[in-house]
């Protein structure tokens, strides 16, 4: 156990011996074990955006194992999915990489202006399975927030009970936010405070923009000179939002990109304290020796290596 390990551990003090264990078995897993970095693989896009659009660039990733194999040889410290997926490979690859367990997921079949994700799994799946965590959307500025912060609520009290990790992805978007503004720099640090009050041991967010979406908000940005000119800026502010740093923030890879400009980003959020990437159509999408390279590449910038 490192020392950065000990301290980040100290910032959950109301958890159980049993979530600390988890969050630490993710923090002292793969390439990054002991740096409090981490780099997390996601492969929940087949359920959120349909199997062709999300494997049709790659077709060994139609099969889950695929990707288990992609964490596990790439040095992944956990590796998150929905259900259907993690019962196809959590049996043969029991104790090799952490698992999380996406229990809420949704689909582009309907489209709504309200988004909000359906239940799809519960607890007893995640410890059924042997995952550390569970991971939980949330769309702050949907009409439909309310359900969503209760559902989390309660899913967060009864993970916490039985030892696990709370992941959640905070993705802000809904009628009256602009789509310019589900990345604002406001908005976005919003977000992860708002997870962070709800008790998430992990935040996901997008990286964010210069942008700033609220007229009140950007009048405070500007009285009290809040820097947002630079992501590494607007990054150091997003983990101040949550709790001063004392919750572990990641960013997500978002839309595909080339390796170069992916690559300065990760650079950026590194500089800018980002606790790590959660990382899935960038990586997966690609042929597996460039996949493992790029994510190695990213944890090594995370590590302060490049």
């Amino acid at each position: 156990m490192t020392p950065r390990v000990r301290e980040i551990l100290s910032w959950y003090g109301a958890d159980n011996p049993g979530t600390l264990t988890n969050l630490a078995r993710i923090m002292n897993h793969g390439r990054l074990a002991g740096t409090g970095k981490m780099v997390i693989l996601p492969v929940d896009q087949g359920f959120e955006h349909g199997p062709a659009r999300t494997f049709g660039m790659n077709p060994d990733g139609y099969d889950p194992a695929y990707h288990v194999q992609l964490a596990i040889e790439s040095g992944c410290n956990a590796y998150a999915a929905p259900l259907g997926a993690l019962e196809v490979v959590a049996r043969d690859f029991a104790g090799e990489i952490p698992l999380i367990l996406k229990i809420n997921n949704s689909d582009t079949l309907y489209g709504d202006k309200r988004p909000i994700s359906a239940l799809t799994s519960y607890i007893d799946d995640a410890l059924r399975l042997g995952c550390v965590g569970i991971g939980f959307t949330i769309y702050p500025g949907s009409g439909e927030r309310k359900h969503m912060y209760e559902e989390i609520a309660e899913a967060s009290r009864l993970a916490k009970q039985a030892g696990l990790v709370v992941v959640i992805w905070s993705y802000a978007r809904g009628e009256q936010i602009s789509k310019e503004g589900e990345t604002a720099i406001d908005v976005i640090s919003y977000a992860a405070h708002i997870a962070a009050q709800l008790g998430a041991h992990i935040i996901k967010v997008k990286p964010p923009s210069s942008h700033i979406e609220q007229p009140a908000a950007a009048k405070v940005y500007q009285e009290q000179g809040i820097k947002v000119a630079t992501m590494a800026d607007r990054i150091r502010h997003v983990v101040q939002a949550c709790f001063a740093g004392k919750r572990i923030v990641i960013f997500s890879g978002g839309d595909s990109k080339t390796t170069d400009v992916l690559l300065k980003e990760v650079s950026e959020l590194a500089q800018g304290g980002g606790f790590g990437s959660i990382m899935g159509r960038n990586a997966f999408q690609r042929p597996k020796a460039e996949s493992i390279k790029l994510l190695q590449d990213v944890m090594d910038t995370f590590a302060g290596k490049k």
